[in-house]
């Protein structure tokens, strides 16, 4: 634990609010504050939009930035910005499933017990 080093960047500190209308999503705004909680106007407010999608396995969280000016800015570009995120999101998993579908198994791999296991002899 000696080696961790826990210390927080004063230089990047924000205020985190949660809007929603508690039905399709909620937006996380990142206000930026000084070490004294004040507000830093020298840096941007950041919008986060969060919605999720169902799956196969389950209901799957999705994060997107929302590029706006405001919380009414925000608000109004949600909709576009939620269905990029989402679409985003399904092209990663496509992709993580066609390198996992190509991926060779060999001996010392971690999967590779797993896998000889499922093998079956006639």
């Amino acid at each position: 634990m000696d080696q961790m080093k826990a210390e927080m960047d004063v230089t990047a500190l924000v205020r985190e609010e949660i809007v929603t209308d508690r039905k399709i999503g909620s937006i996380r705004v990142f206000t930026p504050i000084t070490a004294d909680g004040y507000r830093d106007e020298t840096r941007a407010v950041v919008y986060m939009g969060e919605t999720q999608i169902m799956t196969q396995m389950g209901p799957l969280p999705i994060s997107f930035e929302i590029k706006a000016e405001s919380l009414a800015d925000a608000v109004a570009a949600y909709g576009e910005a939620a269905k990029a995120g989402v679409q985003e999101t399904i092209a990663k998993l496509q992709e993580m499933r066609r390198e996992a579908a190509t991926k060779i198994v060999t001996p010392g791999d971690a999967g590779f017990a797993q896998a000889a296991s499922k093998i079956q002899m006639p």
